[in-house]
């Protein structure tokens, strides 16, 4: 008897603890996405392109039908590129506004700063190639993006094997952005038995590049790989064109932007090799391309296309592809989970391959000629003449 009572006592303490610490998963019915971005500042064109392409195709997916009868939307704050507006706005997005997962985030320093207050929200398709981010014990992370390590892994063994180039320097934002490209370029110079010749350095938001110049000069480099943003990778540029050796090579990465980059240097893309992390939007056999440039006119009459719009616009299809296959209830471990399953050909010709918790392993080193970007390299078919 007195085992009988023994029993039962302890089934209604396994029930007991069950009541208190259980919690079922929140089954969402409104699915809002977060965004923390610079839509001001020295990079507000490339937070104004990652908002509009993801937006374009939300919009898009709530015209025809939204996802299983729900609505999607995007709330995006201004962080002006500054980790602790980034801070600020992550808090609110989550404690006050409520959103299903935060998406689109632009930047390394401002995603970093962010890192221990989102472990239990999905965090989908950051704007930044940063290694932190490609941790597989983060479950809650996934990246549409390739690494900065691939890009510059990428770039060094072009410029190495094709153009034969054997001496390199950096200019790289003196920051968590720059440090990953310069170790990225560290590691790839080291696994070809060489090193920088010279580095320079500029801080964050501003255009101060005149001491990166003088300490990159000294040693005559015949390339240099930028890791920065926009307005100083193209102030050094035309700076360096007009006051140094012309023939030298640059290899932005993707994050310098490379719609921005040209446009500030009117079109002057000669000697220019461009880091890339999805194929051109201009590309016509591209099914998927077309289909942005078109709604993206539709949405966003007044906006041209953009490599950082179009990858945004893919994310954001990879995002609505992921939810609208969730069998009942969507729930936020029910999205990461079919995100990381999504099948091969989502985005039609551009391959998904959920790879080193990444979307998208491929890179695309192009060049920028007769007004538009072309691809180099073994798949590419233009090739820039001499050095």
């Amino acid at each position: 008897m007195k085992q009988k009572y023994l029993w039962i006592l302890s089934v209604v303490m396994i029930v007991i603890l069950i009541a208190l610490f259980y919690r079922p998963e929140k089954i969402w019915q409104t699915i809002t996405l977060g965004a923390s971005l610079p839509l001001n500042g020295i990079n507000k064109e490339l937070g104004k392109d990652v908002m509009e392409g993801a937006n374009t195709y939300f919009k898009y997916t709530n015209d025809t039908g939204g996802i299983h009868h729900k609505r999607i939307k995007l709330i995006s704050y201004d962080d002006k590129y500054e980790p602790q507006n980034t801070l600020k706005n992550t808090h609110r997005l989550i404690e006050k506004d409520h959103v299903f997962a935060l998406f689109g985030f632009v930047g390394t320093p401002t995603t970093k700063k962010i890192m221990p207050i989102i472990k239990e929200i999905p965090f989908v398709a950051p704007y930044t190639g940063a290694a932190f981010l490609r941790n597989s014990e983060k479950q809650n992370i996934v990246n549409f993006r390739s690494s900065y390590g691939e890009e510059i892994e990428n770039i060094i063994q072009y410029l190495t094997e094709k153009k034969h180039i054997q001496r390199f320097a950096i200019f790289y934002q003196n920051d968590d952005y720059g440090i990953a490209g310069y170790n990225a370029t560290v590691k790839a110079l080291k696994k070809r038995k060489t090193a920088l010749v010279s580095e320079g350095t500029y801080k964050r938001n501003t255009l101060s590049i005149k001491h990166a110049l003088q300490e990159i000069r000294t040693a005559s480099p015949e390339a240099i790989i930028l890791v920065g943003a926009y307005k100083p990778s193209a102030r050094f540029i035309r700076q360096w064109r007009q006051n140094y050796d012309p023939r030298t090579l640059f290899a932005p990465i993707s994050f310098v932007n490379a719609d921005a980059l040209i446009g500030e240097l009117k079109g002057k893309g000669t000697h220019i090799y461009f880091s890339l992390t999805v194929p051109s939007y201009d590309d016509s056999k591209l099914k998927i391309a077309n289909t942005y440039r078109k709604l993206l006119a539709r949405y966003y009459p007044e906006s041209t296309p953009s490599y950082a719009s179009f990858e945004s616009f893919l994310a954001a299809k990879s995002a609505v592809t992921a939810l609208k296959s969730i069998h009942g209830g969507i729930t936020r471990e029910g999205f990461v989970s079919a995100l990381k399953r999504l099948g091969r050909d989502t985005l039609g010709d551009i391959p998904i391959n959920y790879h080193n918790t990444q979307l998208l392993n491929q890179v695309y080193l192009s060049v920028y000629r007769d007004g538009a970007f072309h691809l180099v390299g073994e798949k590419g078919l233009i090739e820039e003449k001499g050095r």
